[in-house]
């Protein structure tokens, strides 16, 4: 049941994310270097990032390695997912893989990972631009460190 509900969360967050950057793309067809201001804290701005984190590792070589490398990660997340025992991580855990899942989709079907989101207030702004995958990885590795700080070290067994 819990196994059935982190894949569950992991299609809703790549289906969210997907159709997302189909409305980007095609629907609102923004181009690269054109901003939309739908909030006064939000702008939408095409960026095709083609390295990893941040552009890291960017490359037409790279393209195939990173989403072999990628979809490893990915595996493991499932198998962490199927073994896990907390609610809360079968959930993060489904976030994360949905997530990583649609930027390997991109990076397979674009050769660049769809990014379009950016916040800022005023002229303060989060350096980065990201999309909804990122968002959710994000949230995922957030409520692993929670459950993580919440979990109560173990009792040393005493040795007398």
């Amino acid at each position: 049941m819990r196994f059935g509900v982190g894949i569950m969360v992991a299609l809703v967050v790549l289906a969210a994310d997907q159709a997302s950057k189909y409305a980007v793309l095609n629907i609102w067809h923004l181009q690269s270097g054109v901003m939309l201001s739908p909030l006064p804290v939000l702008d939408l701005v095409l960026v095709w990032n083609r390295g990893i984190t941040f552009g890291l590792f960017a490359g037409l070589g790279a393209k195939i390695l990173l989403a072999v490398l990628a979809s490893l990660v990915i595996v493991a997340l499932i198998v962490w997912m199927a073994r896990t025992r907390s609610w809360l991580v079968t959930i993060a855990v489904g976030a994360i893989t949905g997530g990583a899942t649609g930027n390997v989709l991109d990076r397979l079907r674009f050769g660049a990972v769809v990014d379009f989101i950016h916040v800022h207030i005023g002229t303060l702004a989060y350096p980065w631009v990201f999309n909804v995958g990122d968002s959710a990885i994000v949230c995922g590795v957030i409520a692993l460190m929670v459950d993580n700080l919440r979990r109560k070290p173990p009792v040393a067994a005493d040795k007398g």
